[in-house]
Parts: C-alpha cells; sequence; structure tokens
C-alpha cells in the first residue's frame, strides 16, 4: 500500500525554467522526479505546491508524491548527495493520504530583494537599483492591495486560471541596511503577479506614478496600464501556511 510524503526542499531557480515540467526544458518538477524514480525504482509523480516561475528562487517549497518504499533520514541524505546543488531536501514526512500539498495551503509569502548598493554576492538574487525610492510611498501602495480582490492588472495575459480573485493578507517593505525587501502573503498568487506589483510600485518609489494612479491601474483591471515585471531574480518563495493540526 502506497504512503504519502510531503518533501520540504529549496532552490536557486536561476538555472530552471520554473517548477513545472516542460517539454525539452529543465525544471524543478522535472529534476526531482527523475531523480526520485530513480532512487526508489518506481515511477514517481511529485505535485508541487505552486509554480514558480523561470528564474524564481525558493527558500521554502513543499511538494508531495507516495510511494510503497519506506522513506527515512538516510533516504533524504542519499538523494541530496544525488541531486544538483542548486536544489535541496531539507525534510520528507509523513502524511494522511489525502494531503494536498497545493490544495490544503492557506496562504503563500513571497520575499522580493532589492539592492541599493552594487554587491557581487547577491547579484543573482536581488534587483540593483541605484536611484532613490521612497519607501514610505511604496509602503502607501501596499495598504491599497487590502482593498481590492481582483488583480488582473497584475497577472500575465492569457493564462488558464478561472479567476483573477486573489485576497492578499500582508504586504509591506522593509529597509534593511542596502537592501529593500518586500514581503507579500495571499491565499493565492497570479503568475507574474509579485513582480508585476514589484515593477509598478518602484514606478511609486521613483515618483513616475502616484498613489491614485496605482489604485486606478487595480482598478483599470488592465495589465498594459501596470509597470513593467521587475526580473525573476530577486524573487524568492518564503513560506507555505497549511492548517493547524493539519499532519
Amino acid at each position: 500500500m502506497k504512503q504519502r510524503y510531503f518533501i520540504y526542499l529549496s532552490y536557486k531557480g536561476t538555472n530552471y525554467c520554473g517548477w513545472q515540467i516542460q517539454n525539452n526544458e529543465q525544471t524543478i518538477q522535472g529534476t526531482l522526479q527523475n531523480a526520485f524514480s530513480l532512487k526508489l525504482g518506481e515511477k514517481i509523480n511529485i505535485t508541487g505546491a505552486g509554480r514558480t516561475d523561470t528564474g524564481v528562487h525558493a527558500n521554502y517549497f513543499v511538494a508531495h508524491f507516495d510511494t510503497a518504499k519506506i522513506i527515512n533520514d538516510n533516504f533524504v541524505y542519499s538523494i541530496n548527495t544525488f541531486l544538483p546543488n542548486d536544489i535541496v531536501i531539507n525534510k520528507i514526512i509523513k502524511v494522511k493520504s489525502d494531503a494536498h500539498s497545493r490544495f490544503d495551503a492557506i496562504s503563500r509569502t513571497y520575499k522580493y530583494y532589492i539592492n541599493t548598493k552594487k554587491n557581487p554576492f547577491n547579484f543573482d538574487y536581488s534587483l540593483l537599483v541605484l536611484q532613490k525610492l521612497d519607501i514610505n510611498k511604496m509602503n502607501d501602495a501596499c495598504k491599497i492591495l487590502f482593498k481590492y480582490d481582483d488583480f488582473t492588472s497584475f497577472s500575465k495575459l492569457h493564462t488558464d486560471t478561472k479567476t483573477n480573485n486573489c485576497k492578499i493578507f500582508d504586504a509591506k517593505w522593509n529597509k534593511l541596511n542596502n537592501q529593500l525587501i518586500f514581503t507579500i502573503t495571499a491565499n493565492r498568487f497570479l503568475r507574474n503577479m509579485v513582480r508585476a506589483i514589484v515593477g509598478t510600485m518602484l514606478d511609486i518609489g521613483k515618483n513616475k506614478i502616484s498613489i491614485n494612479e496605482f489604485e486606478d491601474i487595480i482598478k483599470s483591471k488592465n495589465r498594459q496600464l501596470a509597470g513593467h515585471s521587475a526580473k525573476a531574480k530577486g524573487l524568492f518563495l518564503d513560506y507555505i501556511n497549511y492548517p493547524k493540526n493539519f499532519f
């Protein structure tokens, strides 16, 4: 009888075309499925908690799979030696047979990192912005997000989603030394949504658009009116929340 397991992992997305398997492209999901299938000697299908886009990183990602084999700490050590250096399995735990890494998640948290001073060690993980930004105005824009549910203006066009409605629970900018960090938590995210929000908020920080214009962009439900998407390399999936006593 097969048992369901949750995988907790981290990855650097630079060399991957996102999480989801695509034909003739290197993806996180495809790399994991190949490694797990080879190690366990059976075809393993892995379902992720969401889909990170090309070049996006994850400090914290959750996925699930089923197998009749015994999974223990020795397996975690073994699979990590087998996987490339930009993917690491942090732990694998046994869960209920109907537990679902994607559908049972209550919320997801992303962080976007901006460097305000050139740093060679952060180049792959942040966006360099040397122009002075008004973080107070950017935080005022965050408050506008809580008033709305439809974020079509920040969604990639022509996606297969049934709705563009999302509930944003938290959004804020923090300054830490030479970094600005945008943190946003919602029940779900649209494709490209966080990067589009960041790109538009950078226009606010540079005084290219006003807070009222930012709100008008949301109300317009028109992606063409929003700012350019910020580069993928600064975006990290940071946390996925599940119900208490879920496990």
